[in-house]
Protein backbone atom coordinates (compact mmCIF):
# COMPACT_ATOMS: atom_id res chain seq x y z
CA UNK A 1 0.00 0.00 0.00
CA UNK A 2 1.08 3.59 -0.47
CA UNK A 3 0.64 6.37 1.99
CA UNK A 4 0.91 9.81 1.67
CA UNK A 5 1.73 11.55 5.20
CA UNK A 6 1.17 15.12 5.74
CA UNK A 7 3.15 16.21 8.84
CA UNK A 8 2.83 19.10 11.58
CA UNK A 9 6.09 20.60 9.74
CA UNK A 10 3.90 21.45 6.45
CA UNK A 11 6.07 18.68 4.86
CA UNK A 12 4.11 15.66 2.61
CA UNK A 13 6.16 11.96 2.74
CA UNK A 14 5.29 9.59 0.34
CA UNK A 15 6.44 5.63 1.07
CA UNK A 16 5.52 2.22 0.05
CA UNK A 17 4.11 -0.13 2.69
CA UNK A 18 4.08 -3.85 2.48
CA UNK A 19 2.09 -4.21 5.88
CA UNK A 20 -0.42 -2.73 8.04
CA UNK A 21 1.02 0.41 10.26
CA UNK A 22 -0.90 2.70 11.94
CA UNK A 23 -0.79 6.15 12.94
CA UNK A 24 1.50 5.53 16.17
CA UNK A 25 3.74 3.61 14.10
CA UNK A 26 4.16 6.21 11.43
CA UNK A 27 4.67 9.01 14.51
CA UNK A 28 8.04 6.61 15.90
CA UNK A 29 9.33 7.16 12.03
CA UNK A 30 8.66 10.74 11.10
CA UNK A 31 9.31 12.33 15.06
CA UNK A 32 11.85 14.44 13.06
CA UNK A 33 8.76 16.03 11.29
CA UNK A 34 6.47 16.73 14.52
CA UNK A 35 7.66 20.00 16.40
CA UNK A 36 5.37 19.05 18.94
CA UNK A 37 3.44 15.58 20.32
CA UNK A 38 0.68 13.68 17.88
CA UNK A 39 -2.51 13.72 19.45
CA UNK A 40 -4.53 12.94 16.83
CA UNK A 41 -5.05 11.85 12.71
CA UNK A 42 -6.95 12.07 10.15
CA UNK A 43 -7.12 8.96 7.05
CA UNK A 44 -8.51 10.26 3.92
CA UNK A 45 -9.72 13.61 5.72
CA UNK A 46 -11.55 11.48 8.29
CA UNK A 47 -11.01 12.05 12.08
CA UNK A 48 -9.59 8.57 13.43
CA UNK A 49 -7.90 7.18 16.83
CA UNK A 50 -3.87 7.26 16.90
CA UNK A 51 -4.29 3.17 17.03
CA UNK A 52 -6.27 3.00 13.95
CA UNK A 53 -4.96 0.14 11.19
CA UNK A 54 -4.49 1.10 8.10
CA UNK A 55 -4.12 -1.35 4.98
CA UNK A 56 -4.71 0.34 1.96
CA UNK A 57 -3.55 3.31 0.35
CA UNK A 58 -4.59 6.40 1.66
CA UNK A 59 -3.43 10.23 2.93
CA UNK A 60 -2.52 10.53 6.45
CA UNK A 61 -2.72 14.18 8.42
CA UNK A 62 -0.74 13.94 11.54
CA UNK A 63 -2.22 16.28 14.11
CA UNK A 64 -0.91 17.69 17.66
CA UNK A 65 -2.65 20.43 19.75
CA UNK A 66 -2.81 23.26 17.33
CA UNK A 67 -5.80 21.54 15.22
CA UNK A 68 -9.27 21.33 16.79
CA UNK A 69 -9.59 17.76 16.89
CA UNK A 70 -7.03 17.28 18.20
CA UNK A 71 -7.40 19.74 20.47
CA UNK A 72 -10.69 18.41 21.64
CA UNK A 73 -9.20 14.81 21.88
CA UNK A 74 -6.86 15.36 24.34
CA UNK A 75 -9.28 17.39 26.32
CA UNK A 76 -11.79 14.57 26.40
CA UNK A 77 -8.60 11.92 27.16
CA UNK A 78 -7.95 13.74 30.20
CA UNK A 79 -11.10 14.63 31.21
CA UNK A 80 -11.43 10.74 31.37
CA UNK A 81 -8.09 10.94 33.83
CA UNK A 82 -9.10 13.07 35.77
CA UNK A 83 -12.97 11.50 36.44
CA UNK A 84 -10.57 8.65 37.24
CA UNK A 85 -8.42 9.84 39.57
CA UNK A 86 -11.01 12.28 41.56
CA UNK A 87 -13.14 9.01 42.14
CA UNK A 88 -10.16 7.14 42.86
CA UNK A 89 -8.77 9.29 45.12
CA UNK A 90 -12.38 10.85 47.02
CA UNK A 91 -14.09 7.94 46.54
CA UNK A 92 -17.31 6.51 43.99
CA UNK A 93 -19.29 9.56 45.28
CA UNK A 94 -17.60 12.66 44.55
CA UNK A 95 -19.44 13.35 41.29
CA UNK A 96 -17.55 16.29 39.01
CA UNK A 97 -19.03 18.84 36.49
CA UNK A 98 -16.83 20.19 33.83
CA UNK A 99 -18.60 23.66 34.13
CA UNK A 100 -16.67 25.77 31.48
CA UNK A 101 -13.23 27.19 30.45
CA UNK A 102 -11.06 29.16 32.60
CA UNK A 103 -7.81 30.38 32.91
CA UNK A 104 -6.10 28.14 30.05
CA UNK A 105 -8.22 24.98 31.51
CA UNK A 106 -11.41 23.72 32.56
CA UNK A 107 -12.62 24.86 35.60
CA UNK A 108 -14.80 21.83 37.23
CA UNK A 109 -16.67 20.93 40.49
CA UNK A 110 -16.44 17.88 42.93
CA UNK A 111 -19.52 17.45 45.03
CA UNK A 112 -17.83 17.20 48.34
CA UNK A 113 -17.80 19.54 51.44
CA UNK A 114 -15.18 21.09 51.16
CA UNK A 115 -12.10 21.39 47.88
CA UNK A 116 -8.24 22.12 49.63
CA UNK A 117 -5.32 22.82 47.81
CA UNK A 118 -4.32 19.17 49.64
CA UNK A 119 -6.72 17.48 47.29
CA UNK A 120 -5.71 19.51 44.62
CA UNK A 121 -2.08 17.93 45.04
CA UNK A 122 -3.34 14.27 45.70
CA UNK A 123 -5.82 14.01 42.24
CA UNK A 124 -2.44 15.71 39.99
CA UNK A 125 -0.28 13.29 41.77
CA UNK A 126 -2.64 10.30 40.93
CA UNK A 127 -3.06 11.13 37.35
CA UNK A 128 0.38 11.33 36.90
CA UNK A 129 0.99 7.86 38.37
CA UNK A 130 -1.54 6.70 36.08
CA UNK A 131 0.07 8.75 33.14
CA UNK A 132 3.78 6.76 34.49
CA UNK A 133 1.66 3.11 34.20
CA UNK A 134 0.76 4.52 30.62
CA UNK A 135 -2.84 2.83 31.40
CA UNK A 136 -4.46 1.73 27.92
CA UNK A 137 -7.72 3.34 27.11
CA UNK A 138 -9.98 1.89 25.00
CA UNK A 139 -12.86 2.86 22.57
CA UNK A 140 -15.81 1.23 21.63
CA UNK A 141 -18.77 3.07 18.87
CA UNK A 142 -22.23 2.62 21.07
CA UNK A 143 -25.69 3.44 19.61
CA UNK A 144 -27.74 6.10 21.41
CA UNK A 145 -30.30 3.07 22.60
CA UNK A 146 -26.64 1.49 24.55
CA UNK A 147 -25.74 4.89 25.70
CA UNK A 148 -29.20 5.59 27.51
CA UNK A 149 -28.32 1.81 28.58
CA UNK A 150 -25.20 2.58 30.05
CA UNK A 151 -26.25 5.39 31.90
CA UNK A 152 -28.96 3.89 33.49
CA UNK A 153 -26.30 2.44 35.69
CA UNK A 154 -24.26 5.57 36.60
CA UNK A 155 -25.58 8.38 34.34
CA UNK A 156 -27.54 11.76 35.13
CA UNK A 157 -30.48 12.71 34.25
CA UNK A 158 -29.35 15.11 31.62
CA UNK A 159 -27.09 12.64 30.04
CA UNK A 160 -30.03 10.53 29.38
CA UNK A 161 -32.17 13.10 28.30
CA UNK A 162 -29.56 14.70 25.70
CA UNK A 163 -30.31 10.99 23.70
CA UNK A 164 -33.97 11.31 24.41
CA UNK A 165 -34.38 15.15 23.26
CA UNK A 166 -31.74 14.76 20.27
CA UNK A 167 -32.85 12.70 17.62
CA UNK A 168 -29.78 13.07 15.42
CA UNK A 169 -27.15 11.94 17.93
CA UNK A 170 -27.79 8.35 17.21
CA UNK A 171 -24.10 7.45 18.39
CA UNK A 172 -21.15 7.86 20.82
CA UNK A 173 -17.69 6.40 22.00
CA UNK A 174 -18.02 4.63 25.05
CA UNK A 175 -14.29 5.24 26.61
CA UNK A 176 -12.88 3.16 29.60
CA UNK A 177 -9.10 3.28 31.26
CA UNK A 178 -9.26 1.11 34.08
CA UNK A 179 -12.56 0.17 34.86
CA UNK A 180 -13.53 4.49 34.78
CA UNK A 181 -15.80 4.67 32.03
CA UNK A 182 -17.26 7.92 30.37
CA UNK A 183 -19.27 8.91 27.04
CA UNK A 184 -17.25 10.91 24.60
CA UNK A 185 -17.89 11.95 21.44
CA UNK A 186 -14.58 12.53 20.22
CA UNK A 187 -11.55 9.66 19.55
CA UNK A 188 -10.11 9.89 22.70
CA UNK A 189 -5.78 8.79 22.64
CA UNK A 190 -4.69 5.16 23.07
CA UNK A 191 -3.05 6.03 26.48
CA UNK A 192 -2.41 7.69 29.24
CA UNK A 193 1.01 8.57 28.38
CA UNK A 194 -0.01 10.46 25.90
CA UNK A 195 -1.30 13.11 28.48
CA UNK A 196 1.74 14.49 30.36
CA UNK A 197 1.17 17.77 30.02
CA UNK A 198 -1.80 19.11 32.52
CA UNK A 199 -1.92 20.71 36.24
CA UNK A 200 -4.51 21.17 38.90
CA UNK A 201 -5.25 23.80 41.12
CA UNK A 202 -7.48 24.49 43.81
CA UNK A 203 -9.87 27.77 42.75
CA UNK A 204 -12.78 29.15 44.81
CA UNK A 205 -14.77 26.19 45.29
CA UNK A 206 -13.64 24.04 42.46
CA UNK A 207 -10.32 22.87 40.67
CA UNK A 208 -9.04 23.74 37.18
CA UNK A 209 -7.38 21.29 34.82
CA UNK A 210 -5.33 23.00 32.76
CA UNK A 211 -3.39 22.11 29.90
CA UNK A 212 -1.01 23.51 27.19
CA UNK A 213 -2.66 25.97 24.69
CA UNK A 214 -2.61 25.52 20.49
CA UNK A 215 -0.43 28.87 20.57
CA UNK A 216 2.28 26.73 22.41
CA UNK A 217 1.82 22.49 22.71
CA UNK A 218 5.40 22.16 24.52
CA UNK A 219 4.00 23.95 27.58
CA UNK A 220 1.29 24.35 29.98
CA UNK A 221 0.63 28.36 30.12
CA UNK A 222 0.96 30.11 33.44
CA UNK A 223 -1.77 30.83 35.68
CA UNK A 224 -3.32 33.68 35.27
CA UNK A 225 -6.57 34.90 37.45
CA UNK A 226 -9.47 35.91 35.06
CA UNK A 227 -11.52 36.88 38.14
CA UNK A 228 -14.11 38.87 35.86
CA UNK A 229 -14.52 35.46 33.83
CA UNK A 230 -15.22 33.78 36.81
CA UNK A 231 -17.55 36.13 37.72
CA UNK A 232 -19.34 36.98 34.06
CA UNK A 233 -19.86 32.73 33.94
CA UNK A 234 -21.18 32.91 37.52
CA UNK A 235 -23.75 35.41 36.70
CA UNK A 236 -24.57 33.72 33.52
CA UNK A 237 -25.24 30.46 35.71
CA UNK A 238 -27.53 32.53 37.78
CA UNK A 239 -29.34 33.52 34.62
CA UNK A 240 -29.70 29.85 33.24
CA UNK A 241 -31.14 28.84 36.40
CA UNK A 242 -33.77 32.11 36.40
CA UNK A 243 -34.62 30.34 32.92
CA UNK A 244 -34.73 26.88 33.97
CA UNK A 245 -32.43 25.94 31.24
CA UNK A 246 -28.78 24.55 32.41
CA UNK A 247 -28.63 21.79 30.25
CA UNK A 248 -29.02 21.32 26.26
CA UNK A 249 -31.35 18.81 27.08
CA UNK A 250 -33.66 21.57 28.66
CA UNK A 251 -32.88 23.76 25.65
CA UNK A 252 -34.14 20.59 23.52
CA UNK A 253 -37.29 20.05 25.82
CA UNK A 254 -38.49 23.68 25.52
CA UNK A 255 -38.11 23.25 21.40
CA UNK A 256 -39.79 20.10 21.74
CA UNK A 257 -42.62 21.71 23.54
CA UNK A 258 -42.85 24.53 21.56
CA UNK A 259 -42.41 26.45 24.85
CA UNK A 260 -39.11 28.36 24.09
CA UNK A 261 -40.52 31.86 23.31
CA UNK A 262 -40.71 32.82 26.60
CA UNK A 263 -37.01 31.84 26.73
CA UNK A 264 -36.10 33.81 24.22
CA UNK A 265 -37.67 36.87 25.62
CA UNK A 266 -36.42 36.22 29.18
CA UNK A 267 -32.49 35.86 27.37
CA UNK A 268 -33.21 39.26 25.54
CA UNK A 269 -34.49 40.94 28.77
CA UNK A 270 -31.77 40.30 30.72
CA UNK A 271 -29.51 41.49 28.29
CA UNK A 272 -31.37 44.57 28.30
CA UNK A 273 -31.44 44.80 31.96
CA UNK A 274 -27.11 44.13 31.44
CA UNK A 275 -27.02 47.24 29.25
CA UNK A 276 -28.97 49.65 31.20
CA UNK A 277 -26.61 48.58 34.10
CA UNK A 278 -23.97 49.48 32.63
CA UNK A 279 -24.99 52.47 30.70
CA UNK A 280 -26.03 53.93 34.70
CA UNK A 281 -22.18 53.19 35.67
CA UNK A 282 -20.83 55.22 32.54
CA UNK A 283 -23.26 58.15 33.89
CA UNK A 284 -22.89 57.42 37.40
CA UNK A 285 -18.67 57.53 36.66
CA UNK A 286 -19.43 60.65 34.29
CA UNK A 287 -16.96 59.04 31.81
CA UNK A 288 -16.25 60.46 28.59
CA UNK A 289 -14.60 57.73 26.66
CA UNK A 290 -16.43 54.32 26.17
CA UNK A 291 -14.09 51.75 24.54
CA UNK A 292 -15.78 48.33 24.21
CA UNK A 293 -13.37 45.15 22.22
CA UNK A 294 -14.17 41.99 21.90
CA UNK A 295 -12.75 38.97 19.61
CA UNK A 296 -14.70 37.88 16.51
CA UNK A 297 -18.36 37.51 16.15
CA UNK A 298 -19.11 38.95 20.08
CA UNK A 299 -21.85 41.47 18.62
CA UNK A 300 -19.45 44.18 19.23
CA UNK A 301 -21.53 46.45 16.90
CA UNK A 302 -25.06 45.53 18.06
CA UNK A 303 -24.21 46.18 21.55
CA UNK A 304 -22.80 49.44 20.96
CA UNK A 305 -25.64 51.04 19.37
CA UNK A 306 -27.84 49.23 22.18
CA UNK A 307 -25.36 51.12 24.93
CA UNK A 308 -25.89 53.85 23.15
CA UNK A 309 -29.56 53.87 22.85
CA UNK A 310 -29.31 52.81 26.82
CA UNK A 311 -27.56 56.10 27.35
CA UNK A 312 -29.64 58.38 25.82
CA UNK A 313 -32.56 56.91 28.10
CA UNK A 314 -30.92 58.37 30.86
CA UNK A 315 -29.87 61.94 29.28
CA UNK A 316 -26.90 61.74 28.08
CA UNK A 317 -25.94 61.72 23.56
CA UNK A 318 -23.37 59.68 22.93
CA UNK A 319 -21.50 59.91 19.67
CA UNK A 320 -20.73 56.45 17.99
CA UNK A 321 -17.70 55.87 16.25
CA UNK A 322 -15.62 52.72 15.01
CA UNK A 323 -11.37 52.58 14.85
CA UNK A 324 -11.60 51.14 11.37
CA UNK A 325 -11.93 54.81 10.63
CA UNK A 326 -8.62 55.39 11.66
CA UNK A 327 -6.89 52.90 9.75
CA UNK A 328 -3.61 54.34 8.33
CA UNK A 329 -3.88 54.57 4.68
CA UNK A 330 -2.42 51.80 2.84
CA UNK A 331 0.15 53.47 1.19
CA UNK A 332 1.45 54.78 4.52
CA UNK A 333 1.45 51.06 6.34
CA UNK A 334 5.10 49.33 6.79
CA UNK A 335 5.10 45.99 5.12
CA UNK A 336 6.89 43.12 7.37
CA UNK A 337 9.88 41.51 7.07
CA UNK A 338 8.05 39.03 4.12
CA UNK A 339 6.34 42.23 1.95
CA UNK A 340 3.04 41.26 3.96
CA UNK A 341 0.96 44.20 5.30
CA UNK A 342 -0.71 43.71 8.88
CA UNK A 343 -4.35 44.84 8.88
CA UNK A 344 -5.46 43.65 11.87
CA UNK A 345 -2.11 44.95 14.42
CA UNK A 346 -2.76 47.98 16.25
CA UNK A 347 0.06 49.10 14.16
CA UNK A 348 -2.85 49.71 11.14
CA UNK A 349 -4.26 52.22 13.41
CA UNK A 350 -3.59 55.63 12.91
CA UNK A 351 -3.09 56.57 17.02
CA UNK A 352 -1.77 59.87 16.08
CA UNK A 353 -4.58 61.13 14.53
CA UNK A 354 -6.92 58.89 16.85
CA UNK A 355 -5.63 60.86 19.93
CA UNK A 356 -5.69 64.59 18.12
CA UNK A 357 -9.29 63.85 17.60
CA UNK A 358 -10.35 62.35 20.62
CA UNK A 359 -9.03 65.00 22.85
CA UNK A 360 -10.03 67.65 20.73
CA UNK A 361 -13.60 66.33 21.17
CA UNK A 362 -13.42 66.34 24.88
CA UNK A 363 -12.21 69.60 25.23
CA UNK A 364 -15.05 70.82 22.95
CA UNK A 365 -13.32 71.32 20.12
CA UNK A 366 -14.09 70.49 16.16
CA UNK A 367 -12.77 67.74 14.47
CA UNK A 368 -12.98 66.12 11.03
CA UNK A 369 -13.95 62.60 11.87
CA UNK A 370 -12.75 60.53 9.03
CA UNK A 371 -14.62 57.47 6.74
CA UNK A 372 -11.94 54.65 5.79
CA UNK A 373 -12.43 53.61 2.00
CA UNK A 374 -11.93 50.09 2.22
CA UNK A 375 -12.11 50.42 -2.03
CA UNK A 376 -9.43 52.44 -2.16
CA UNK A 377 -7.51 51.76 1.39
CA UNK A 378 -7.76 55.55 2.39
CA UNK A 379 -9.67 58.03 4.68
CA UNK A 380 -11.97 60.40 3.38
CA UNK A 381 -12.58 63.57 5.19
CA UNK A 382 -14.61 66.69 5.23
CA UNK A 383 -17.98 64.59 5.79
CA UNK A 384 -18.12 64.29 9.17
CA UNK A 385 -17.29 67.35 11.14
CA UNK A 386 -18.40 67.32 14.84
CA UNK A 387 -17.92 68.80 18.08
CA UNK A 388 -20.03 67.54 21.33
CA UNK A 389 -20.11 69.12 24.77
CA UNK A 390 -19.20 68.25 27.81
CA UNK A 391 -21.90 65.93 28.85
CA UNK A 392 -21.38 63.93 25.78
CA UNK A 393 -19.72 60.51 25.85
CA UNK A 394 -17.97 58.95 22.54
CA UNK A 395 -18.75 55.14 22.16
CA UNK A 396 -15.49 53.33 20.51
CA UNK A 397 -15.97 50.12 19.21
CA UNK A 398 -12.72 47.98 17.66
CA UNK A 399 -10.79 44.63 18.17
CA UNK A 400 -8.01 47.59 19.95
CA UNK A 401 -10.69 49.03 22.34
CA UNK A 402 -8.71 47.53 25.06
CA UNK A 403 -4.94 47.99 24.23
CA UNK A 404 -3.46 50.75 26.80
CA UNK A 405 -1.31 52.14 23.41
CA UNK A 406 -4.34 52.87 21.86
CA UNK A 407 -5.55 55.69 24.14
CA UNK A 408 -2.11 56.32 26.16
CA UNK A 409 -2.58 59.87 25.09
CA UNK A 410 -5.64 60.00 26.83
CA UNK A 411 -6.50 61.27 30.33
CA UNK A 412 -7.24 57.79 32.16
CA UNK A 413 -10.15 59.07 33.86
CA UNK A 414 -11.98 59.85 31.01
CA UNK A 415 -11.93 55.75 30.46
CA UNK A 416 -14.50 53.07 30.65
CA UNK A 417 -13.73 49.86 29.43
CA UNK A 418 -15.84 47.33 28.35
CA UNK A 419 -15.05 43.35 27.03
CA UNK A 420 -17.72 41.49 25.39
CA UNK A 421 -17.82 37.97 24.37
CA UNK A 422 -20.44 35.18 24.40
CA UNK A 423 -19.85 32.99 26.86
CA UNK A 424 -22.22 30.15 27.92
CA UNK A 425 -22.80 28.23 31.31
CA UNK A 426 -25.65 25.60 29.16
CA UNK A 427 -23.51 22.71 29.02
CA UNK A 428 -23.99 19.57 26.98
CA UNK A 429 -23.90 17.45 29.87
CA UNK A 430 -21.74 17.14 33.27
CA UNK A 431 -18.82 16.06 31.41
CA UNK A 432 -18.78 18.04 28.19
CA UNK A 433 -18.89 21.88 28.21
CA UNK A 434 -19.80 24.13 24.81
CA UNK A 435 -16.86 25.94 23.90
CA UNK A 436 -16.87 29.47 23.22
CA UNK A 437 -14.89 29.45 20.01
CA UNK A 438 -17.53 26.79 18.21
CA UNK A 439 -20.15 29.08 19.25
CA UNK A 440 -18.45 32.55 17.57
CA UNK A 441 -17.03 30.35 14.66
CA UNK A 442 -20.52 29.56 13.87
CA UNK A 443 -21.93 33.21 14.21
CA UNK A 444 -19.40 33.75 12.01
CA UNK A 445 -20.27 31.38 9.39
CA UNK A 446 -23.96 32.36 9.43
CA UNK A 447 -23.35 35.60 9.23
CA UNK A 448 -19.74 35.50 6.54
CA UNK A 449 -22.59 33.86 3.93
CA UNK A 450 -25.61 36.37 4.62
CA UNK A 451 -23.46 39.13 4.18
CA UNK A 452 -20.62 38.58 2.04
CA UNK A 453 -21.30 35.45 0.17
CA UNK A 454 -18.45 33.19 1.46
CA UNK A 455 -18.55 29.77 1.70
CA UNK A 456 -18.51 27.84 5.17
CA UNK A 457 -14.90 26.41 3.69
CA UNK A 458 -13.62 29.73 3.23
CA UNK A 459 -14.85 30.87 6.75
CA UNK A 460 -13.33 27.56 8.63
CA UNK A 461 -9.99 27.80 6.46
CA UNK A 462 -9.62 31.76 7.68
CA UNK A 463 -10.61 31.12 11.63
CA UNK A 464 -7.05 29.99 12.34
CA UNK A 465 -5.72 33.33 11.47
CA UNK A 466 -8.69 35.03 12.85
CA UNK A 467 -7.85 32.98 16.58
CA UNK A 468 -4.40 33.81 16.26
CA UNK A 469 -5.14 37.66 15.62
CA UNK A 470 -7.32 37.88 19.06
CA UNK A 471 -4.15 35.77 20.85
CA UNK A 472 -2.28 39.12 19.81
CA UNK A 473 -4.29 41.58 19.53
CA UNK A 474 -7.40 40.63 22.01
CA UNK A 475 -7.12 38.40 24.59
CA UNK A 476 -3.95 40.26 26.28
CA UNK A 477 -6.29 42.90 27.26
CA UNK A 478 -9.22 41.78 28.53
CA UNK A 479 -8.08 42.32 31.71
CA UNK A 480 -8.13 46.00 31.23
CA UNK A 481 -12.22 45.84 31.13
CA UNK A 482 -13.95 47.71 33.92
CA UNK A 483 -17.31 45.53 33.05
CA UNK A 484 -17.50 42.40 31.10
CA UNK A 485 -20.51 41.81 28.44
CA UNK A 486 -21.45 38.49 27.98
CA UNK A 487 -22.90 38.58 24.83
CA UNK A 488 -24.56 34.85 24.49
CA UNK A 489 -28.09 34.01 23.86
CA UNK A 490 -29.18 31.15 25.46
CA UNK A 491 -31.35 29.68 22.57
CA UNK A 492 -28.87 30.60 19.94
CA UNK A 493 -27.20 27.60 19.14
CA UNK A 494 -30.57 26.21 18.31
CA UNK A 495 -31.50 29.26 16.26
CA UNK A 496 -27.95 29.55 14.39
CA UNK A 497 -28.32 25.58 13.39
CA UNK A 498 -30.68 26.02 10.61
CA UNK A 499 -28.59 28.27 9.41
CA UNK A 500 -25.05 26.44 9.64
CA UNK A 501 -26.14 22.99 8.69
CA UNK A 502 -26.53 23.17 4.80
CA UNK A 503 -23.60 25.57 4.69
CA UNK A 504 -21.44 23.08 6.52
CA UNK A 505 -22.85 20.14 4.92
CA UNK A 506 -21.84 21.94 1.25
CA UNK A 507 -18.34 20.80 2.27
CA UNK A 508 -17.25 17.90 0.43
CA UNK A 509 -14.87 15.14 1.41
CA UNK A 510 -12.25 16.37 -1.56
CA UNK A 511 -11.86 19.97 0.56
CA UNK A 512 -9.71 19.98 3.34
CA UNK A 513 -12.05 22.20 5.58
CA UNK A 514 -14.38 19.10 5.41
CA UNK A 515 -13.10 17.06 8.79
CA UNK A 516 -13.24 20.59 10.37
CA UNK A 517 -17.01 21.12 9.30
CA UNK A 518 -17.92 16.62 9.93
CA UNK A 519 -16.41 17.96 13.88
CA UNK A 520 -19.16 21.01 13.71
CA UNK A 521 -22.06 19.24 12.68
CA UNK A 522 -21.45 16.36 15.17
CA UNK A 523 -21.73 19.46 17.32
CA UNK A 524 -25.35 20.82 16.26
CA UNK A 525 -26.48 17.19 16.79
CA UNK A 526 -26.77 18.24 19.92
CA UNK A 527 -29.84 20.86 19.78
CA UNK A 528 -32.86 20.54 18.50
CA UNK A 529 -33.23 22.98 15.67
CA UNK A 530 -35.52 26.05 16.21
CA UNK A 531 -37.09 26.59 12.93
CA UNK A 532 -39.41 29.73 13.71
CA UNK A 533 -37.65 32.22 14.91
CA UNK A 534 -39.78 35.29 14.07
CA UNK A 535 -40.06 35.87 17.78
CA UNK A 536 -36.52 37.17 18.20
CA UNK A 537 -36.46 40.95 18.43
CA UNK A 538 -35.08 42.63 15.65
CA UNK A 539 -32.34 44.65 18.22
CA UNK A 540 -31.23 41.20 19.85
CA UNK A 541 -27.77 40.38 19.07
CA UNK A 542 -28.35 37.27 17.35
CA UNK A 543 -29.72 39.15 14.54
CA UNK A 544 -26.14 40.87 13.66
CA UNK A 545 -25.80 37.01 12.43
CA UNK A 546 -28.84 35.74 11.00
CA UNK A 547 -30.60 38.92 9.52
CA UNK A 548 -33.40 41.25 10.17
CA UNK A 549 -31.52 43.21 12.61
CA UNK A 550 -32.45 47.03 12.94
CA UNK A 551 -28.91 47.92 14.40
CA UNK A 552 -26.24 46.40 11.87
CA UNK A 553 -27.07 46.88 7.74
Amino acid sequence: MRLTVNLPDGSTIEKQYDTPVTPEDLIREYTSHCPYQILSCRIDNQNRRLDTAIDADCTVDLLDLRDPYANMSYQASLTLLYLKAVREELGPKARVTIANSLSKGLFTQIRISSVTDDIAVRIEKRMRDYVEQNLPVTEKRITAAEAVEFLQKDGSEHEKALFRTASELTEANLCEMDGEECIFYVHTLPSAGYMDLFNIRRYRNGMLLRFPHPSDPSVVPEYEEQRMLYETFSEELHWEQLMGCTFVSDLNQKVLKNDFRELVMLSEALHEKKVAEIAQMIHDQKKRIILIAGPSSSGKTSFAKRLCIQLRVIGLRPLYLGTDDYFLDRADMVPDENGNLDFEGLSAVDIGLFTEQMNALLAGKKADIPEFDFITGSKIFGKRIMSIDESQPIVIEGIHGLNPKLTEGIPDGQKFRIYISPLTQLNIDQHHRIPTTDARMLRRLVRDSRTRGRSAAVTISSWPSVRAGEEVNIFPYNSEADVFFNSQCLYELAVLKKYAKPLLEAITPAEKEYSEAQRMLQFLKFFVSIEDDSVIANNSIIREFIGGSILVD
